[in-house]
């Protein structure tokens, strides 16, 4: 075969919005970084912790340094000691959470066909 009229290309390319999207989301941690903190005004470090299972303080903090960096979360520093540090979500962030609604319905038919083949 002569020429490039007969190769497939990808879907997707280094310009996809949804694999920029998932570079920004993705992680194990990120989502529901976000999740949480859509339900509250604000949360601290250890609010936050506590409302995580299974996140460790590193993981934590990468995340939501990751997450500060891309405008989807503010940090607010009470400059206090001890230290007083707020997380909230931002309005960018804000118009994601639609999308989140939907990945949550979609995970409790998950769980509910999973406990039904049980």
């Amino acid at each position: 075969m002569k020429g490039n009229a007969n190769i497939i290309r990808p879907y997707y390319s280094e310009k996809c919005p949804v694999i920029k999207a998932l570079e920004i989301l993705g992680g194990k941690w990120r989502l529901a970084i976000i999740w949480e903190l859509s339900h509250y005004k604000s949360l601290r470090y250890n609010e936050l912790k506590r409302h995580i299972d299974g996140i460790t303080n590193i993981m934590l903090t990468r995340s939501l340094q990751v997450l500060e960096q891309h405008h989807l979360i503010n940090r607010t520093d009470y400059g206090q000691i001890p230290p007083h540090v707020e997380y909230s979500i931002t309005a960018d962030c804000q118009a994601l959470l639609p999308a989140l609604e939907i990945i949550n319905e979609w995970g409790k038919t998950r769980i509910e066909v999973h406990r039904a083949q049980s």
